[in-house]
Parts: C-alpha cells; sequence; structure tokens
C-alpha cells in the first residue's frame, strides 16, 4: 500500500489527536469555555425531530458525547420546504426564545441535517448525522466525527454560530502551535484547496491580494472579494480564482481528481462558516421582518454570494423559474442586509474535505480510499463478529455493528451496516446492506441497495425493506404517467419492471404528488409482519430483476420509500441495533476469556 507523503503524514497526526481529545470529553462534563455551549441539530418535520431527539438521548445516557451541553433538535416550521439557510434563519429565532438575551454570550453549534437522504437511503430513516463510520472503539458517527474535528474551535472563538452539514468531513492540519480563530466581525469561512472540477460544484472563493507577501503556511487568514457558488471552470479562470501549485505543501494534495495538468491549478473550496453575534441578530431581524418563507434559501449560495468588495446583485436572478419569483426577493433583500460585510477566509493549505452524502461515495470512501483509511485509522470491520477473511485485500468490505456467520461471504467494495447474515448468504461488490436480518439462502448480487425499516400502521409493528441498483436515482422525476419509461431499475426501465410484477401504472401507484412521478414515491415495497420475511420479498424482487421471472406484487400492501418514513418506526429499529450490540458484546467478551 502506497505510504502517506509529509503533509499527510501531519494531517494524520493532527486528526488522532483530535480524536483522542474528544474521546477524553465523552461522558464527562465539559468546563465553561472547554466546549460548545449549545450544539443544534436541524430537522425538517416532526417525526425526523422525534428520531434525532430519541438517538441524542441513547448517545448521552451511554456517555458517547460531553455532557454539561445544550442539546437541541429544532424543527423546520411546517409548509413549503425552506432549505439550509431558512433553516438557519429559524435556528436564530428558536435560540432567542430559548435563551433570550443569554444567547449573545455563547457559542453555538448549528449542524444542518434536514432532508430525506435520497442519494443515501440508509441514513433516510435515522438521518445523515447518525450515519455509522468504520472506526471507533464505540462505533463513532458522523456527529461524534464532527463534535472531535471541531474540538478546538470553542476556546478559539468569539459568541456566535458555526454552521456546517451533516454529511462532510473536514481534516486539516495547522502546526503544533497554530489554531483556528473565529474571532472577527461578520462572516468567517473556511477553506480548502481543491481541483477545478471539485469547485465546479462547491462554492469558491476570489480572495483578495494579501496584506503581506509571506510564504505559504498550512494556516492563512485572508479576505474574500467574491464568492462564485458552483461556477464553471471558465468563470474560476475569469474570475481570478485559480492558483497554480508552486508551493511544495499545495503539491502534495492528492491527484486522484483529475489529470495532472488540470491538477497543476487549484481553487479555494468551501465547507463550514461562522457567523459573529452581531451578524446572527442583524439576520434574524431579517427572518422576522419576511415573516413566513416561501421558498428554498441556501445558506452558502445565499448568503456568501452577498459579501465582499466584489459581490454584485447579479446572482439573485440566476437559476430562478417562475414558481420560484419569492426567492428572487429574498436574494435582493439579502444582498441589501449583508453589503459591506467581510467574508473573512481561513486557507487550510494542508486539508482534506470529504462528502459521504451519496451511496457510491461512502462505498468509495469506506472501502476503497486508502489516503482516508490511513489519516483517521478506518478498519474494514468495526464492532462486528466476522470472518476473518473481511480484511485481506486493499479493497476491502466494511462490516460496521453486525454480526456474520463464519461461512457467509461479502466481496470486498460492499458495506454491511446493523446487519445480521447468516450462512449462506454472499453480498457481491459494490453493494450495501443495512438494517437487514438475513437468515435464508441469499445471492445478493453486485451493485445492490438493501435496507430494512421498522414500520407502524394502524398500531401494528409490520417491516418492509427496499431494494434498488446502487446507480438507481430515486430523486429522478418524470411529470406524465407516458414517461414512466424514463426511469430506470436495476438496469431496466421501470415500465418493464412494473409489468414483470403486475402493476398496473397509474397515478395510484404513486404516493406523492401526480406530477412528481419517481422511485422515490412509487409503491413498489411490500409490508412483511417479520423483518427476515421482507428481506425474503426483495430477495425475490432481486430474482425478478435478475432473471426476468415474474413474480406479482399486486396482492401485497405496497408502500413507497417516503411512506416507509412516514410510517418508520424508530424505538424499534435502534431496538433491533441494541440487540445487535448486546450480541457482539457478550461474544467479545467470551472470545477474550
Amino acid at each position: 500500500m502506497q505510504g502517506l507523503s509529509q503533509a499527510e503524514l501531519g494531517l494524520q497526526r493532527a486528526t488522532r489527536e483530535r480524536l483522542e481529545k474528544f474521546a477524553k470529553l465523552r461522558g464527562k462534563t465539559v468546563q465553561p469555555g472547554e466546549f460548545w455551549d449549545i450544539i443544534v441539530i436541524t430537522a425538517v418535520d416532526r417525526k425526523q425531530e422525534i428520531a434525532y431527539q430519541q438517538q441524542l438521548s441513547g448517545k448521552l445516557k451511554r456517555k458517547e458525547l460531553p455532557l454539561g451541553v445544550h442539546y437541541h433538535v429544532f424543527v423546520d416550521p411546517p409548509g413549503p420546504k425552506i432549505g439550509n439557510g431558512g433553516s438557519t434563519l429559524h435556528v436564530l429565532q428558536c435560540l432567542e426564545e430559548h435563551y433570550d438575551d443569554k444567547w449573545d454570550s455563547l457559542t453555538v453549534l448549528l449542524i444542518h441535517s434536514g432532508g430525506y437522504s435520497q442519494r443515501l437511503p440508509n441514513a433516510s430513516a435515522l438521518g445523515k448525522i447518525f450515519t455509522a463510520l468504520p472506526f471507533g472503539d464505540v462505533v463513532y458517527q458522523m456527529l461524534d466525527l464532527k463534535l472531535a474535528m471541531y474540538i478546538d474551535f470553542p476556546a478559539h472563538m468569539n459568541p456566535g454560530v458555526l454552521i456546517t452539514c451533516a454529511d462532510d468531513i473536514e481534516l486539516y492540519n495547522t502546526g503544533k502551535t497554530e489554531f483556528i480563530k473565529f474571532d472577527q466581525p461578520g462572516f468567517t469561512a473556511l477553506a480548502h484547496p481543491s481541483s477545478l472540477i471539485i469547485g465546479t460544484t462547491h462554492g469558491v472563493f476570489v480572495l483578495e491580494p494579501p496584506l503581506h507577501e509571506t510564504e505559504k503556511g498550512e494556516l492563512e487568514y485572508r479576505f474574500c472579494h467574491r464568492f462564485l457558488h458552483k461556477p464553471s471552470i471558465e468563470s474560476m479562470h475569469q474570475s481570478g480564482a485559480v492558483y497554480k501549485k508552486h508551493n511544495c505543501l499545495l503539491h502534495e494534495l492528492p491527484k486522484e481528481l483529475g489529470n495532472p495538468t488540470v491538477d497543476s491549478e487549484y481553487v479555494y473550496t468551501d465547507s463550514l462558516f461562522y457567523i459573529d453575534h452581531s451578524t446572527a441578530k442583524l439576520l434574524l431581524a431579517f427572518y422576522k421582518q419576511m415573516g413566513m418563507l416561501h421558498c428554498e434559501v441556501d445558506a452558502y449560495g445565499d448568503f456568501l454570494q452577498a459579501l465582499g468588495p466584489g459581490a454584485t446583485q447579479n446572482y439573485a436572478k440566476n437559476n430562478i423559474t417562475k414558481e420560484e419569483t419569492s426567492l428572487f426577493e429574498i436574494r435582493e433583500k439579502l444582498f441589501t442586509l449583508l453589503k459591506g460585510l467581510s467574508l473573512n477566509v481561513i486557507l487550510l493549505n494542508n486539508s482534506k474535505f470529504y462528502h459521504i452524502g451519496t451511496t457510491q461515495e461512502c462505498l468509495f470512501h469506506f472501502t476503497s480510499d486508502r489516503k482516508l483509511k490511513l489519516e483517521m485509522g478506518l478498519l474494514p470491520a468495526v464492532f462486528s463478529i466476522c470472518p476473518n477473511s473481511i480484511g485481506d485485500l486493499e479493497k476491502s468490505a466494511c462490516i460496521i455493528h453486525s454480526i456474520l456467520n463464519s461461512q457467509c461471504s461479502v466481496a470486498p467494495g460492499s458495506i454491511v451496516e446493523y446487519s445480521r447474515l447468516g450462512p449462506e448468504v454472499s453480498v457481491g461488490t459494490n453493494s450495501i446492506i443495512s438494517g437487514c436480518s438475513i437468515d435464508t439462502k441469499a445471492d445478493i448480487p453486485a451493485d445492490t441497495f438493501m435496507t430494512t425499516l421498522s414500520v407502524r400502521i394502524d398500531g401494528n409493528l409490520m417491516y418492509a425493506s427496499m431494494v434498488f441498483g446502487i446507480e438507481d436515482n430515486l430523486k429522478k422525476k418524470v411529470t406524465d404517467l407516458a414517461e414512466i419509461r424514463l426511469l430506470s431499475f436495476f438496469g431496466i426501465s421501470f415500465e418493464e419492471f412494473l409489468e414483470l410484477c403486475g402493476l398496473r401504472v397509474s397515478n395510484e401507484l404513486f404516493s406523492d404528488d401526480k406530477t412528481h412521478l419517481a422511485l422515490w414515491t412509487a409503491r413498489i415495497i411490500p409490508v412483511c409482519s417479520t423483518l427476515s420475511d421482507s428481506v425474503k420479498m426483495s430477495l425475490r424482487i432481486l430474482n425478478l430483476v435478475q432473471n426476468k421471472s415474474p413474480f406479482k406484487l399486486n396482492g401485497f400492501k405496497l408502500l413507497s420509500v417516503e411512506e416507509m418514513l412516514h410510517y418508520k418506526d424508530v424505538e424499534d429499529m435502534l431496538k433491533f441495533r441494541q440487540q445487535l450490540y448486546e450480541e457482539i458484546s457478550l461474544q467479545k467478551e467470551e472470545s477474550d476469556l
């Protein structure tokens, strides 16, 4: 296995130190100023709010989180979706309601986790912020990792709010003596050197010239001239956002993401940002004046594009449809409100930004990304009982909080989490199996996604297992029943799949607005009375697709993924995880004797 460069070794060391520091705080009551005063997780609806509160409560009881901190789950107001920008504004109002004037002296971490995770459906029921990661004595989740990576921030921060998302990982090294400081008025954002390809899907900073010409270090404080939101490569060049890799530190950036000629150039992309308390109050006053929002506002695109001396109002009309005229008005008002505020940028020249928001990203980073494995100490098997052969290959399987019979096999490149697999189970490569109990013979093909949810319908506890192809786009929508053929299910047209399982194409087949037809809203998932029966039904659907062997679903009660989330029974899903936990702990204790 290829080793790490000097810069990457520094990153690895800094990451391990933060993880160790956080581990010492778990289950301990923190001192004032030692950690965050308030940690807020956002939820998109009441169901998600309850699910998050249950999981937070469990983590606190198990002493997995620091104590003496105010943990909150704030749910978006009912009505139209308001995006993470609208959610930020709503959280500021919730903070004022809870803490009155006291919140002006507090440090707040705000983690946006409101969403249905349609591109990573194993996180849909319990949330991306509670996604399991392949390391930790007690399995770490994204929440634990976020708190560990930001462990040094509160001690070097003025009262205010740090805003981040639930599905990304920031690793960084600032050297042994320097700390990231959030002590300036206005907005302060972290910036990571990235390829231009990455820049097209993120925010990109156009920097003001440095006040003093100094050699690049691992940490630099700069001002932003203008913020570009998901710009084209041409736009990055025209705006002066592109830099050449002439610095030794930047030469060590990863070259996996493009060809060498493109990789000789880089831009600085966004991740999290901070607002001081006076800026938070400014935004809160704006929200109170606006009243109820009727559109999705982006905390990054709609806030940050208004900042810096080079900002113009032109972005207000970008990507606006007829239905979104209110967004145009909000952007104009935000521009007027925020114009003149500074956007301070902290350049983290030795840092990595990883997005873990899709099935493909999870599969790559957890099973095949050698650099991330070394930087974070990711393991092929964590808190699991499984065959020893799992970790033999460089491209490994990833087994988390699961019990696998010694006779079962999981191909390299696949993830199994919170599951129990029997002796006659084989899982093909590039697959995700989550929350499943499989006690029958099962040959799960490559590129399969399968997860089981507990659902409660009319007071009865039932189970439903969704199965899709890893490449299936659950979000893709068509507006007319005649266009159903444009949706793809496991490599065949959705229309052909419906024919094979005896389902008629009709409006009743979909649970949502009949002009937005998608795999997400298609009623194709059978409901069963037991966990194992629901998986057996999914295996029959797999067999139907693989062998084109008809299997009639029209005699079953069928749900869409959307409906599964509506009926989900969080308590029962967590109970299944707890049963696995107790059994794994017992087996590990016995093997240690």
